[in-house]
Formats: structure tokens, sequence, C-alpha cells
């Protein structure tokens, strides 16, 4: 008995295998799965964002959506525009039933959005360091501000010039403006999420920059061609007068500098990893 207790006492104990990083491993087909299954939950975060824009489609609808075809849009009142009513008509049989789900669509991936971005960080997450993967959650809310930031902007400056423009803008007396409710929904629909889109230009400059392909030099030595097209870009969205376009080449100029801020940012994360 004795015997075979010293016999047992030496067998070593099993090693237990080495912890793997799984997605280090992960084939081809594994990370299209990783992917799907990321995607699909950041359309879950859309669809919540939809149920919420259900509940307030009133507010939605007649606030939101329609509050810039009113003379009294409280943003009009606030940037001095003076407004005329626009007047909407449905063309088409489902034409309103199209345009109240497509309002809940796009409210829900607004509303949805940072759920959605965080999916898609989290993808790519697993390909960084682990530093980098406990900075997810702040990726998420630097990715999410500056979208909601520029949905924001598009909805409360560009949409109430650009709707007045093209409602107050005629050739001859005898044509009247009225606009189809598909193509009112689809314009201030486009010149939102296009903002939202646009102020994403800090955050490309902060991971081009991680990526080392932009530096801040870089930025500032085409700072010039930047503001000239930025002003192209306001002359061409507001109607011709200088408050209207400094109101738009204004943030627009402020975000190309704060551009060059993330990008330096970066670029210090960048020097201290490489001097580590």
């Amino acid at each position: 008995m004795a015997e075979q207790r010293d016999v047992m006492s030496a067998v070593p104990p099993k090693a237990k295998p080495p912890k793997r990083d799984p997605s280090a491993s992960m084939s081809f087909l594994d990370h299209l799965e990783e992917l799907r299954w990321r995607l699909f939950r950041g359309l879950m975060g859309t669809i919540v964002g939809i149920v919420v824009a259900f509940i307030f489609q009133d507010f939605i609808i007649n606030e939101l959506i329609l509050g810039p075809t009113e003379k009294d849009f409280f943003m009009y009142k606030l940037i001095g525009i003076d407004a005329v009513e626009l007047s909407l008509i449905s063309r088409k049989l489902p034409g309103q039933f199209f345009t109240y789900w497509g309002t809940l669509i796009v409210m829900g991936f607004i509303l949805g959005s940072p759920i959605f971005f965080y999916q898609l960080w989290a993808f790519i997450a697993p390909a960084l360091n682990m530093k980098e993967k406990l900075r997810t959650f702040g990726h998420t809310v630097f990715i999410s501000f500056f979208f909601l930031l520029g949905v924001s902007f598009g909805y409360m400056i560009l949409v109430p010039f650009a709707v007045q423009f093209f409602t107050q803008f005629v050739i001859a007396d005898v044509i009247a403006n009225e606009f189809d409710i598909n193509e009112y929904f689809t314009s201030v629909s486009m010149w939102t999420l296009s903002c939202g889109i646009l102020f994403q230009i800090p955050v490309a400059s902060f991971f081009l920059t991680k990526l080392e392909l932009i530096t801040p030099s870089w930025l500032r030595s085409y700072w010039r061609q930047a503001i000239v097209a930025i002003m192209v870009m306001a002359a061409v969205l507001t109607p011709p007068d200088p408050v209207s376009q400094v109101l738009i080449a204004g943030p627009l100029a402020l975000l190309y500098q704060v551009a060059i801020f993330t990008s330096k940012l970066a670029l210090r994360g960048v020097e201290k990893s490489k001097a580590a």
C-alpha cells in the first residue's frame, strides 16, 4: 500500500494547457461567422431603437420630421431665418405608409447607433493588443459622440437652411412648390445622416494616425485647401448670404481643427508605444 502511494506521488501532475486567444486561431470562415453575429447584434440595437421610436412616434413625426415644414419651427427663430410654410403632398398610394416606416427605421438606426458601433469595434478589437481591447467602450463613445453630434448639426443647422432655400426658390410665379412627402423625408434623412458621417472626420484622423498613414503635420499642410472646400460646400448648401454660409462653414472648419487635435493625440500614443 505504501509502495502504491509512493508510485502515485511520483507521477507528476498533469500540466494545464496554456490559455490561448481564440481569435488568434480563427479561420477565415470563423471570422465571417463572428462578423455575422456582430452585425446581427448591431441590428438588434437598431430594432430596439425602432421600438423606442415607435413609442414616441407622435413626437418624432409631428415635431422632429415635420417640424421644419412649419414657419414657427424653433430653429428658424434661433438662427434668424425668414421662413415660409412648406406644403407637402403624397403622390403615391403607399406614400405615407413608406414614409412612416422609413422614419421609424432611420430613427431606430440613430438611436441604436452606439450599440451598432460597439459591436463593430468589438469585432475589430481581437486583432489589437490587450490595451486596445480595454478601450473598446471608450472608442465606442468616441465614435458615437461625433456621429450624434453630426446628426444634430445636420438637423438643427443644415436642414432648416436647405428646406427654406428649396421652398422659396422659384423660377416663375406660376409654378407652385408642393413637395412629395417621400422626397422630403428622403432629403431630410440624407442631409442628417450625411452630416453624421461627415463628423467622423476626427475619428478617421485618429485611427489613420494610429495606423501611421497620416500625421498632424500633413493635415495642417492642407488646411487652406480644406477651408476652400468647406466654403464651397457652404455656398452650395445655403442661400447666398454671408451669415448662412458662416453658420455652416464655421462648425465644419472647427471640425477640421478637431481632426488635427485627435491626430495629435493618436500620434502621442504611437510614439509612447514605440518608446516602450
